[in-house]
């Protein structure tokens, strides 16, 4: 909220008269300070994406994490325009101090975030609603500290040169909306990847330290007193040390957390430019663990577990033409190419990055059976759901949907009516879709949705499970939910164009080495007791997972 002076009336005396000559002209001096409002709005811009990137990866429901960060901080924001009334007699000195609290707060927010994460496990022992009290205690901070910087610029730029309320107001928003325009466009474009999120919250809290110092120590000096101006530069000085301090040390303090998260057995870590990619293990005996943002992604310990009963039961019937969607990893090729008969495998994988590491990680590569290198497989870079759009229909006798879990923001396009409307449309008539659809057990609406959607397109659909083992490290959309409720089994539902699909194994080669089709029957059996009825579809515009 702001609270401007009115402008004075004709003959009155300024409220400013008796304070120190200012060290600029007056034309300067609104130029300096308005180009300090356009870089205090960058950075609260970035300080408020930062949050919400960093809480989407860490936390999951980027959806969710947005509002929460959002809403908080605009009411924040609220909070510190009233709080800056009782600052406005000592307007400079109360604007370096909130500077460089803002500066230091929002520069180590994202470190102070993911080591909670990392070293805490279940952030501070708290559960589920531990994460989101940390996000909304940093949000709620900095949102009062932005709040409380435009009622004490205004006070500044009046006391350049006093003008009417709405010119002030209008010159400042002026600055801050072009700012943040700014600020909004660098974080994804260039700080983040560039950067990444740690390194860049660092150097947006050292710039805005030393611009918010830079103006009140260099223009309103004379408005402080010897005492407060020897605090301020202690003050911003400090700040600065313990950012640029950070900033040296922040690739050693990534290694630690990565470390804590993933275990001491880390052995890629890499930023693709769509995500983080992490491969723990796969030599010396050990279990290969591909984690893609945080979530695990394929455990080695049981991996064929869940490979097998997402591909076999598809490839019951005709497969001579078999599209994979997802599966970058290779493994679902993996098991398609051990079936007589396929002539051709396409795979759609958004991440060129995962599919290099399939190729070229030997590890992954061995795992996969070199897949990638069958000349029957072939790789098209970019999103499923676009790709469907532009398939010819009737292709595939087999489409393999292997994509990230349905409760993850980003992929509820890809669990949807249209998208499934588009899959079916690319089978044969007598084709099959199969689907992995997330946990039964820890979360059958989730899965059952996916079962209702899949109706609503036009398929008919067989549910089953497959029992997984319990790794200790959260699978679904929730990292912060901790191991305890990690998912303990997989759902996945065979869709067909016509009739239901029946649930059967080929007869003969090739023999999956974990699933039987007794083991099958049972898992159908198993899904059935828990059905929800009463569901509604998942669509674009209402997406319902």
């Amino acid at each position: 909220m702001i609270d401007p002076h009115a402008p004075a009336p004709p003959g009155a005396p300024p409220s400013w008269s008796g304070r120190t000559r200012l060290p600029v002209r007056p034309g300067t001096g609104r130029f300096l300070v308005l180009a300090c409002v356009f870089v205090c709005a960058a950075c609260g811009l970035v300080y408020e994406l930062e949050l919400v990137a960093l809480a989407s990866y860490l936390i999951g429901d980027s959806v969710t994490q947005a509002s929460v960060v959002l809403s908080v901080m605009v009411f924040a924001m609220g909070i510190g325009s009233l709080a800056a009334k009782r600052l406005r007699p000592h307007a400079a000195a109360g604007f370096g101090a909130v500077e460089a609290v803002l500066a230091l707060v929002g520069g180590c927010s994202a470190l102070a975030l993911y080591a909670a994460f990392a070293w805490t496990g279940g952030w501070g022992g708290t559960g589920a609603g531990g994460s989101r009290a940390i996000l909304v205690a940093f949000s709620l901070t900095i949102g009062v500290l932005i709040g409380a910087e435009v009622p004490l610029l205004m006070e500044l730029i009046q006391r350049i040169r006093r003008q009417d309320a709405g010119g002030a107001v209008a010159d400042l928003f002026a600055a801050d909306y072009v700012g943040a325009l700014v600020g909004g466009l660098a974080f994804p474009f260039l700080l983040l990847p560039l950067l990444g999120q740690l390194t860049s919250a660092l150097i947006t809290g050292a710039v805005n330290t030393l611009v918010g110092g830079a103006l009140v120590l260099g223009v309103f000096r004379g408005d402080l007193t010897r005492r407060a101006r020897r605090l301020l530069v202690i003050a911003n000085v400090t700040v600065l040390g313990i950012l640029a301090s950070a900033a040296v040390l922040v690739d050693d303090f990534e290694r630690a957390a990565r470390h804590e998260v993933y275990g001491q057995d880390v052995r890629v870590a890499l930023r693709t430019g769509i995500q983080e990619v992490v491969i723990t293990g796969g030599t010396r005996g050990r279990p290969l663990d591909l984690f893609l943002d945080g979530r695990l992604r394929v455990s080695g310990r049981d991996e064929r577990r869940y490979h097998e009963a997402l591909v076999h039961p598809a490839m019951s019937g005709e497969h001579t033409r078999v599209l994979v969607l997802g599966g970058g990893d290779g493994l679902a090729v993996r098991e398609v190419l051990r079936h007589p008969g396929v002539h051709r495998v396409d795979v759609v994988e958004v991440d060129p990055g995962v599919v290099r590491l399939a190729r070229e990680d030997p590890p992954l590569s061995r795992l996969n059976g070199h897949a990638y290198d069958d000349d029957r497989v072939h790789v098209m870079t970019g999103d499923a759901f676009d790709w469907l759009r532009a398939a010819p229909p009737a292709t595939y006798d087999v489409v393999i949907s292997d994509l990230p879990d349905p409760g993850i923001t980003a992929s509820t396009k890809l669990y949807s009516q249209e998208f499934y409307g588009l899959a079916g449309r690319a089978l044969t008539p007598h084709g099959r879709l199969a689907v992995h659809a997330g946990p039964v057990s820890s979360r059958p609406r989730l899965f059952w949705t996916v079962d209702t959607t899949l109706r609503s397109a036009g398929l008919r659909t067989a549910p089953y499970r497959a029992r997984g083992h319990d790794q200790g490290f959260t699978a679904g959309p929730d990292r912060s939910a901790g191991p305890a409720r990690a998912p303990h089994d997989w759902g996945f539902l065979l869709a067909g164009r016509g009739e239901r699909p029946s649930l059967r194994l080929r007869t003969g080669e090739p023999r999956p080495g974990t699933l039987t089709q007794a083991g099958l029957m049972a898992g159908a059996r198993a899904v059935e007791g828990t059905r929800l009825a009463g569901l509604e579809a998942s669509t674009l515009v209402h997406p319902r997972y």
